[in-house]
């Protein structure tokens, strides 16, 4: 299994017809994810390497029975996208467009809470989803992510930092471990997917036995994902922080990645993570470590029961 996509899930891209929605897009298909649609209004009737374009979402969706949505536009028409696919039916909005005002992100997100409440949407300023040999949404690079395995334990992963979520997926790569589901939940002030969503999904997905979780400094969803952590999920985990050596009040690359008042800091989140079970590594290669270690000690049998509490909370 997988969380969120599978290798049923039928996808349209919103921009399609652009540079990035095309590059990306055919990307996606090339991987294997059913591509099925673009939308672009004006375009209606035309396609993009066999691919066919529709005006609107609803037409897109009529015609194809697409559920999920990959938006490569810019930023100014985003808002108005990942609405216009809430209100077609889709239910899961791949969003990668970055510079979005704050104030857009949240009304966005508080519409779809209240209006489209089974819509969940990813992003925006995110990497995308990949669940590998399934469906490949977004910009990730599908030869980086391993097949999860039958015969072997497979890990989740999910991360606020685009690069970083590459890099987690090519450490495990490198060591043959498969991955079930990547998810790169990007770093902006107000995500629509954020940690908790997918570590509940993880702990519930049966293909899933391990979990990284990569992080990064400011806000507190760190911290609220560590007490849930603590109190739900028992599958082990790795993880990383990003920004340890962040100066106090300085923006550092994400919109949402700024410490202020003390609070976010790198070391905070980090304990916090101890604090709830986790193994936490001090670079993002000594988290695909500390992963393989995991893996390790599930495959052997050595992580079962309360001896797997016990060497976890150690």
């Amino acid at each position: 299994m997988a969380i969120f996509v599978n290798q049923n899930t039928k996808v349209i891209v919103q921009g399609l017809t652009g540079g990035q929605g095309k590059y990306h897009g055919l990307r996606n298909k090339t991987y294997g994810t059913q591509v099925v649609g673009g939308v672009t209004p004006g375009k209606g009737g035309t396609d993009v390497e066999g691919i066919p374009v529709f005006n609107t979402v609803a037409e897109a969706v009529a015609a194809t029975g697409a559920d999920a949505s990959f938006i490569a536009v810019p930023p100014k028409a985003a808002s108005a996208a990942i609405l216009e696919a809430a209100a077609a039916g889709i239910r899961f909005i791949v969003c990668i467009t970055e510079g979005i005002p704050a104030q857009d992100e949240a009304k966005v997100y508080n519409t779809l809470v209240r209006d489209f409440p089974k819509t969940r949407l990813l992003g925006p300023n995110c990497p995308g989803i990949i669940s590998p040999g399934k469906c490949n949404i977004g910009i990730t690079a599908g030869e980086i992510a391993e097949l999860p395995s039958a015969s072997r334990k497979n890990v989740g992963i999910v991360s606020r930092s685009g690069t970083l979520t590459y890099q987690a997926l090519y450490e495990l790569k490198q060591r043959g471990i498969g991955v079930s589901t990547c998810v790169g939940i990007g770093g902006d002030p107000v995500p629509g997917t954020n940690f908790i969503d997918c570590l509940r999904e993880f702990q519930a997905d049966p293909e899933t036995d391990a979990i990284i979780r990569i992080g990064e400094i400011g806000g507190s969803a760190e911290e609220e994902a560590a007490e849930f952590i603590k109190a739900n999920v028992t599958k082990p985990m790795s993880a990383y922080i990003a920004g340890v050596t962040a100066p106090p009040g300085k923006k550092m690359g994400h919109a949402g990645a700024i410490v202020s008042g003390g609070k976010g800091t790198a070391q905070g989140k980090m304990d916090a993570l101890r604090k709830a079970g986790v193994k936490v590594g001090q670079n993002p290669t000594e988290a695909g470590t500390l992963m393989a270690e995991i893996i390790a000690r599930l495959e052997s049998g050595k992580s079962k029961g309360r001896g797997w509490r016990f060497w976890r909370r150690g």
